[in-house]
């Protein structure tokens, strides 16, 4: 296990930095990518529309679910590819197939870790006071991971047979865009459509993000999985459903994985 971690350490970084070797700006458009979204959101929203008064702090608000769809979308569209333009390595070495999108994600978890930066920059210009709600919020990443890694198994495992699994996902990923209330109060959608949409643990751990680092709701329509599911309990049926996703996805990959250097 300790070299498996090592291999995956070292070939996540060494994906990372070829990724933006011979770009004039390098490293800098690891960041460039969700701070134009960002940027765009927020002045449709914040001074074109002025939708953005019904969240107080909407700057952090926003930047917070563009962060986190960045990472989701980013991780699973690295992960999908990978087993099939990884196949030359399947065939010529013996390790674990699950190395191959791991390492994929290891990529570009770097590079969220550099967006973060740009997060915190932001809080300080907006002077957010720290909270003690703060610590929950490596938790809530990882539960993220889990379900970003869940899922990238799964659909890594599927393209090796079904090539439209890509554009399956391009699809699916930009209806999750609109659907995920990343520039919008969750709570302005009708009750059932609020519960359908925590079923999504994506939208669950944003929600629980901001509330975390903006010290509770951005406004009255700024709602939680606890308090659509009617309970603290009901934060549990999205955390339920990343763990059954993952378990799931690595099952289903594990299975697979026997005939991956067949059909590659």
């Amino acid at each position: 296990m300790p070299y498996y971690l090592r291999v995956l350490r070292v070939v996540g970084a060494i994906e990372f930095k070829a990724k933006y070797a011979g770009a004039a700006l390098g490293y800098v458009w690891s960041v460039a990518k969700p701070l134009a979204y960002f940027g765009v959101l927020w002045l449709v929203f914040a001074h074109l529309l002025r939708t953005a008064n019904q969240t107080h702090d909407f700057t952090i608000f926003l930047l917070v679910g563009i962060l986190l769809y960045t990472f989701f979308v980013d991780t699973v569209g690295a992960m999908l590819p990978s087993i099939v333009t990884g196949g030359s390595i399947l065939r010529r070495l013996a390790f674990p197939p699950i190395l191959i999108p791991l390492s994929a994600s290891v990529g570009i978890a770097i590079t969220f870790c550099a967006n973060m930066t740009a997060l915190a920059v932001f809080i300080a210009i907006q002077k957010v006071t720290p909270r003690l709600e703060w610590v929950f919020v490596p938790a809530l990443l990882a539960e993220l991971c889990i379900f970003c890694v869940g899922i990238g198994l799964l659909v890594a495992a599927l393209y090796v047979r079904f090539r439209d699994v890509v554009q399956i996902w391009e699809l699916t990923a930009q209806l999750l865009f609109f659907a995920s209330a990343i520039f919008y109060p969750i709570g302005i959608l009708p009750a059932w459509a609020q519960k359908v949409a925590f079923l999504n643990p994506f939208v669950q751990v944003m929600q629980d993000v901001r509330h975390a680092v903006l010290g509770g709701p951005s406004g009255p329509n700024d709602v939680t999985a606890a308090t659509v599911y009617g309970g603290a309990a009901g934060r549990l049926i999205p955390i339920l459903i990343a763990g059954l996703v993952f378990l799931g996805a690595l099952a289903f990959f594990r299975r697979e994985g026997r005939y991956f250097a067949e059909r590659v």
